[in-house]
């Protein structure tokens, strides 16, 4: 983890000690315990949480400890069976990933049960979880939404591409919503789901510009929904700007060109995220009474100048 993304993702000491310490006194007892960790992803059609996975393949290898993964496609019914399946596995602590902060409380239900520590990743979780580390995912929405009313000169039709119904999804929609009513002439003329996926999120975006001729700009909850609408905008041929949300290497590169409609996107950390979900949980595993219930990481808008120097 190089400095910049340190002082980015943790910038309160208090976090970093919380999370620091369980990671070093674990790594000296994790092979005499057999340690297990598993991780339920919502899905991993995507490289933010491959790069996640990744991390904490990483992680868990410096501690000598078991990673067990799933991959939930975005169906909670199979995220709660796979969570059941890794109980039954023997892990000692679940990182959870929601595929439907709701719907997945019957895992949740079912980990404190069995006596698994719970820590919530990205997405918050209904239930008795024991911790949560996520974006500040308001704040990626305002940023992003706030710009592209700032790149149109405070004034234009805006049409926002919604996700699945998770916590940081409702938040990123609330946040940019926020900024774009501080600008009196910005219009929001259409709100669909996109559902975070590029094909989909294509032909939405195509039907939105259909029903909308005078549209200038659009927001996605996610770069990989963003992909799939800026295939939409090139074809239409109309000039409008589209900013997102996460950091994706494919949509980073897209904003480096000059004459890309994609201009910007509030940037998640994964790896962090994760590496930070992980601390959180052994702290708790191990009985830090000081550990904090939750971990907010910032995000940091990047536009078109910071795009060369950034990744995840």
């Amino acid at each position: 983890m190089n400095i910049r993304k340190l002082t980015t993702c943790c910038r309160q000491a208090a976090l970093i000690a919380a999370c620091a310490t369980p990671l070093a006194a674990a790594t000296a007892s994790a092979d005499e315990s057999n340690l297990t960790i598993g991780m339920s992803f919502q899905e991993l059609n995507n490289e933010y949480f491959v790069t996640m996975q990744e991390a904490l393949e990483s992680a868990a290898n410096s501690l000598g400890a078991d990673v067990i993964t799933t991959d939930a496609r975005h169906d909670v019914a199979k995220q709660v069976s796979d969570v059941e399946d890794m109980i039954q596995q023997g892990i000692d602590i679940l990182l959870l990933n929601p595929a439907d902060s709701v719907g997945v409380e019957t895992a949740v239900l079912a980990a404190q049960e069995a006596g698994v520590t719970t820590i919530a990743i990205d997405a918050q979780a209904n239930g008795p979880v024991d911790g949560f580390v996520g974006s500040k995912n308001y704040d990626a929405g305002y940023k992003a939404c706030d710009y592209l009313a700032q790149q149109l000169d405070g004034e234009g039709q805006v049409a926002l591409l919604d996700g699945i119904p998770v916590v940081p999804i409702l938040q990123r929609i609330e946040g940019c919503t926020a900024a774009l009513d501080e600008y009196d002439g910005i219009e929001v003329v259409d709100k669909q789901n996109g559902r975070q996926e590029r094909t989909h999120a294509m032909t939405v975006t195509e039907n939105i510009i259909q029903a909308n001729p005078d549209l200038d700009g659009l927001f996605s909850v996610n770069d990989i929904g963003a992909l799939g609408s800026l295939i939409a905008i090139n074809s239409s041929g109309q000039d409008i700007k589209l900013v997102s949300v996460d950091g994706h290497p494919e949509a980073v590169a897209e904003i480096q060109k000059p004459d890309s409609p994609f201009i910007a996107t509030a940037a998640q950390y994964p790896r962090d995220m994760v590496r930070l979900g992980l601390g959180l949980g052994l702290a708790k595993y191990w009985g830090a009474d000081t550990a904090p219930a939750e971990i907010p990481i910032d995000v940091e808008l990047i536009d078109r100048d910071k795009a060369t120097d950034f990744s995840w």
